[in-house]
């Protein structure tokens, strides 16, 4: 991976499936590859987070299945999936197919979970939040393991956004086996804690300032916060957009910001 400076700045849309029919979701799709986004998310939940809590909404990697036929040219991933919701070894064969299906244009984004009414609705163990960090640095290796020894192999090595920003677990996890950290929080908090990630890439033996990007969720308009950010070191900017309608005019403003200082 490219040293932080040399690193594109990328514009991504989290496209959130929830209170939308699927064919406003298709359609949202289509307009943000057209727009000129790099990378397309989804989230992996089973009921809303926002607005009626019992809303419409579709499951995560069926949707990314579909996503990889209708696109061409974005990336596409879930940000993120929830660790706890399927077998590990499952989920990396399902990363490597969609890697397929979209011709190596998946991140597979992930993090430890956190909604209890997707566990208690769907029958899996809550647990703490302990033992969620736990599961998930047991499946890592799995999900690594289990998507290179398929057959076919993997189109590239599939890029790991992990998600998250517990100090002293989650980002010990991100420095072990990240190629992406997504924070949530300001640019100061970026700042701040991709200060510790590197501590702990230096314990573990990798240069995270130089192999893991640094991913955050962004929303106004690029001339309010755009420059804080990337000098705090992110360079993968996420739009959330919500449906029914998935208004893109924020993110055609961050489009084209990114154009410009390029």
């Amino acid at each position: 991976m490219t040293s932080p400076d040399a690193r594109p700045v990328r514009i991504a849309v989290q496209l959130q499936p929830q209170h939308a029919d699927y064919s406003g979701i298709r359609d949202a799709v289509l307009r943000a590859e057209d727009l000129g986004v790099d990378v397309v998310f989804n989230w992996d939940h089973f009921y809303p987070l926002t607005g009626d809590l019992d809303g419409k909404h579709f499951e995560c990697w069926t949707m990314l299945g579909a996503w990889a036929e209708q696109t061409e040219r974005v990336e596409i991933g879930a940000l993120v999936t929830g660790n706890g919701y399927r077998n590990p070894d499952l989920l990396g064969d399902m990363a490597r197919t969609v890697d397929h299906i979209s011709g190596g244009r998946l991140i597979l984004g992930i993090g430890a979970g956190w909604n209890e009414k997707d566990y208690d609705n769907f029958g899996y163990d809550f647990g703490t939040a302990g033992s969620r960090i736990a599961a998930l640095a047991e499946a890592l290796p799995r999900i690594r393991r289990r998507a290179a020894i398929g057959n076919p192999a993997p189109t590239r090595d599939i890029p790991l956004l992990i998600g998250g920003g517990g100090e002293k677990k989650m980002l010990r996890l991100v420095a072990e086996h990240a190629d992406i950290w997504h924070s949530f929080g300001d640019a100061g908090t970026l700042r701040r804690k991709s200060a510790i990630l590197d501590d702990h890439g230096a314990d573990v033996g990798r240069d995270t300032a130089r192999l893991v990007e640094r991913s955050i969720g962004v929303d106004g308009p690029p001339a309010e916060t755009g420059e804080e950010i990337l000098a705090a070191g992110a360079t993968l900017l996420t739009i959330g957009v919500n449906g029914p309608d998935y208004d893109l005019t924020t993110a055609a403003q961050w489009v084209a910001w990114r154009d410009e200082r390029r």
